[in-house]
């Protein structure tokens, strides 16, 4: 489709509506799959622990808050404004997310967000779902560029962007708002091409 400006559209519409959302493989039997309503338990524990609610501005009252989260994940995808994973092993639980909010297939870019349970951090997991799911967004789905923000005052996120590839672009100040008041936010960015 052509804009009104006579630009193509980087990613033409339908193609995320058009197919199934793919289950994405990482190492070690690991996979990026799409929320089940029977992951509604980890969805639950992840809007309780406090280091997700503080860097992810994210709670879950209860399981059918949790289940309602999930339709809407699904109801994202085929709306093409978002692509949500569940990190896990093959028939596991629900161990992290990994997705791409705020996607624009006509102007090519999404912004990168994830999390991970406690069980389930220092092991390296959070930089390999993001370089998969990076991989898939820009070499499968085509979009052009990828934006991962987090707070300055989380350098564990800065470092999963760096070991990722994602550019340090800036800092964006009094960007977003927490509980304990506005986080200046540093701003990494991925594009089409980048090496890494």
């Amino acid at each position: 489709m052509i804009s009104s400006g006579g630009i193509p559209d980087v990613v033409p519409a339908g193609r995320m509506a058009g197919h199934a959302q793919p289950v994405l493989d990482l190492p070690d039997g690991l996979r990026l799959r799409p929320w089940r309503p029977e992951d509604a338990e980890a969805l639950l524990a992840a809007g309780q622990d406090p280091d997700i609610r503080r860097w992810n501005l994210f709670t879950v009252a209860d399981a059918a808050q949790a289940r309602d989260r999930i339709a809407r994940m699904h109801e994202r995808w085929r709306a093409e404004t978002g692509a949500v994973w569940a990190l896990a092993r093959p028939d596991g639980p629900a161990a992290g997310l990994a997705g791409l909010n705020d996607v624009d297939l006509a102007g090519g870019s999404a912004e990168l967000v994830y999390w991970l349970l406690p069980r389930a951090r220092g092991a390296g997991l959070a930089v390999a779902a993001v370089r998969r799911l990076t991989r898939w967004a820009l070499d499968d789905l085509g979009l052009h560029r990828l934006r991962l923000c987090h707070s300055t005052a989380n350098p564990a996120s800065c470092r999963v962007a760096e070991r990722a590839g994602f550019r340090y672009e800036g800092t964006q100040r009094s960007a977003l708002l927490h509980a304990d008041g506005w986080h200046d936010q540093h701003l990494h960015a991925r594009v089409a091409g980048d090496a890494g």
